[in-house]
């Protein structure tokens, strides 16, 4: 969930409980578009972050202290010269919209009481942190909106200031439930687009949850709903409002599984992430900082390896054309048999060919048909013929060529898929080492010489268990596939791979047990959930005694071939399956 309406609302709770009434004892603008103000608590102090980066909006409670420039900006000095030493009187959402108010309170030059406003507008690219007075003029912003940039409104120092309207969508809070119904079937639109796009609050994510709790397909049309759906709708509706009302939060974030990678942050309960691995928490600003560091991780680990991305797209992109070239030109050499043909009738009948011909129409014993043949009259039939078999010998040469070049280019990009989709795997610095050096002995990467070599940390393969107590285990990289499938495993051994696509090898210990067929489904999902296509709702997977997988001399990591395979159609899936940590 991005940090939409819900979120806001229930950030502004929380912050309303803890920092009301608590003096603003520090501010600093450590980044550009970034304040953190350090507040005055019972005990200690507790610092809140705020940030209109437009990549990365935010506002949350931090335990991190973040170094302040030397030189203070302008925006930072405003604020210090108004409310340092102010007291947050009040915290209040507008409405649901995703703007939070600060209302603070300060002593003036003369000694007098004031109060400022402090706005922080959470709107993606649009976000900002804007300061006015009582009358809501503002006295500055961290960043100045005028109106070559934007034609809505100004955001400049003595303008008025303004939340835009959102024109056609209402607060969902004071909406019934009827209304609500009445509402949403006015627009012919997918439901999930006619709700977030009638009431300020929902995005895309809390759109679709809602219609899942009402066990419709979001992306139904509207006018598809019966009475019946309707009513359902309403119901979850009100329900969903309910909850925000009353503050029944659980704040959690949503895990991808067997990668541990934060997928979602949610406020209220996200049942169309059931099959999900959820942490829960007491603090939305704790969820949130969690969310953002470890999101960070991952961020910083496409980053890390976005060389290695950029290498492997390009020479996938040079070897598809390579391939399509070659496959073209293999096309072309299908007419040489009609050479050979042709070569053999002229010689056949050359000597009823009168020296000189253009053309000559013959028999074609083959199918009874007749056949006409052009010749070069500067030649003689003879000499046609044998001009006939040379171009037939030539082409039969480049055929022969063409169809190992065909291959070898085929295998290139193949094994290049499969580094490619590899590296979405990558959790360390260890696996995209890994993969770093499985390319430069591919030819891929050149090798870098004279630079001391780095004891990397050994990457392992990724460890589940099913409830029947069965191990499985699955391949990172394509080294990982060799060693397991090959080193790791035993032949009796269950090995599982997706169909006629680059994927990992999954491996299911049946250390001599029976192995039920619901463990054949687990490890048939988990091979398609670690394939690239696990975006797929349903996937062929192949799965045969480890001892019937054989690996060509000579071929490519991870590359295998295998007959006396079975078949299953699953759904990619880590539902049913325990991460083992090594």
């Amino acid at each position: 969930m991005s940090f939409d309406g819900f979120t806001i609302h229930a950030l502004t709770d929380e912050l309303s409980d803890l920092l009301t009434d608590r003096r603003i004892s520090k501010i600093a603008q450590p980044e550009p578009e970034e304040i953190l103000f350090t507040i005055k608590m019972p005990r200690g102090t507790a610092r809140l972050l705020i940030s209109a980066n437009a990549s990365l909006p935010l506002i949350y409670l931090t335990s991190e202290n973040k170094t302040a420039p030397a030189l203070a900006p302008n925006f930072c000095m405003v604020l210090r010269k108004h409310i340092a030493n102010g007291r947050i009187k009040k915290i209040e959402q507008m409405g649901l919209e995703r703007v939070i108010r600060f209302t603070i309170e300060h002593m003036d030059e003369l000694g007098d009481t004031r109060e400022k406003y402090l706005y922080v507008e959470i709107m993606g690219k649009h976000s900002n942190i804007i300061f006015t007075n009582e009358e809501n003029v503002i006295i500055d912003s961290i960043k100045h909106i005028s109106f070559q940039v934007s034609s809505v409104r100004e955001v400049l120092p003595g303008k008025q200031y303004f939340i835009p309207a959102q024109e056609g969508r209402k607060d969902p809070l004071s909406e019934s439930a009827e209304g609500f119904a009445a509402t949403v079937m006015k627009k012919p639109l997918p439901i999930f687009k006619a709700i977030y796009s009638s009431y300020t609050g929902f995005s895309p994510v809390t759109a679709n949850e809602l219609c899942y709790r009402a066990g419709l397909d979001g992306d139904q049309s509207t006018a598809s709903l019966t009475n019946i759906d309707r009513d359902r709708l309403s119901h979850e509706f009100a329900s969903l409002m309910s909850d925000l009302k009353e503050r029944n939060y659980r704040p959690a974030i949503i895990y991808d599984r067997g990668t541990e990678k934060p997928i979602e942050f949610t406020v209220l309960p996200l049942t169309i992430y059931e099959d999900k691995d959820q942490k829960t928490f007491d603090s939305i600003s704790d969820m949130l900082e969690t969310y953002y560091a470890e999101r960070n991780i991952y961020t910083n680990m496409h980053q890390k390896s976005s060389d290695l991305r950029k290498i492997i797209q390009t020479l996938i992109q040079r070897n598809e054309k390579k391939l399509n070239l070659q496959e073209k030109q293999l096309k072309d050499t299908d007419k040489m048999d009609s050479y050979r043909l042709k070569g053999e009738l002229v010689q056949a009948y050359a000597y009823s060919i009168p020296e000189g011909s253009k053309e000559a129409i013959l028999d074609n014993w083959y199918d009874g048909s007749k056949m006409k043949v052009i010749l070069d009259p500067q030649k003689t039939p003879m000499e046609n013929a044998n001009h006939f078999f040379d171009k037939y010998q030539k082409l039969k040469r480049t055929r022969e060529e063409l169809s190992v070049f065909c291959k070898e280019t085929e295998a290139t990009l193949q094994h290049l898929l499969s580094i490619r989709a590899n590296l979405d795997l990558c959790e360390n610095e260890a696996d995209i080492a890994e993969i770093r050096s499985e390319m430069e002995e591919a030819g891929f990467l050149h090798k870098k010489y004279g630079k001391k070599k780095v004891r990397q940390v050994k990457s392992h393969p990724l460890h589940f268990v099913t409830a029947d107590g069965f191990h499985l285990y699955v391949g990172k990289n394509n080294h990982q596939n060799d060693d397991l499938t090959f080193h790791f495993a035993n032949g009796n051994d269950l090995w599982f791979h997706a169909k006629k696509m680059p994927g990992s090898h999954v491996i299911l210990k049946t250390e001599g047990r029976e192995v039920p067929d619901h463990d054949y489904e687990i490890a048939a999902a988990l091979a398609a959930y670690y394939s690239s296509g696990r975006d797929n709702d349903k996937l062929e997977v192949d799965y045969l005694r480890r001892k019937n997988v054989k690996k060509p001399n000579g071929s490519a990591p991870g590359f295998v071939v295998y007959y006396t395979n079975y078949s299953i159609t699953v759904k990619p899936s880590l539902a049913e399956v325990t991460e083992v940590k090594e």
